[in-house]
């Protein structure tokens, strides 16, 4: 199997624009925006995570079956996550009297 060599230079823009992604959240975070906030705090996380999955963890140069089975697997946690967390949100108000 041979694997696909990336420039350092790749590595490097890729650091700096996850730096500049960090430093952009952090100053959202003291901007009202209303009901946004959540929104755009969880776009950049989403835009982070996905540099990180296709560059450093080299997923944009595997084969097509190994992608599926990436995204499906992430897609599973993300809703067990999420109904593990509504489950909890819903029960905290029943044993309040």
């Amino acid at each position: 199997m041979s694997e696909h060599i990336i420039p350092t230079r790749t590595y490097y823009l890729i650091w700096i624009s996850l730096m500049c992604l960090t430093v952009i959240t952090a100053a959202v975070a003291f901007v009202d925006l209303g009901q946004f906030n959540t929104i755009v705090a969880l776009s950049i996380a989403t835009l982070k995570a996905l540099l990180v999955v296709l560059f450093f963890m080299h997923l944009k140069y595997t084969n097509e079956k190994m992608s599926k089975v990436a995204v499906i697997s992430a897609l599973f946690w993300l809703v067990l996550l999420l109904a593990l967390s509504l489950t909890d949100y819903g029960w905290r108000g029943a044993g309040a009297v």
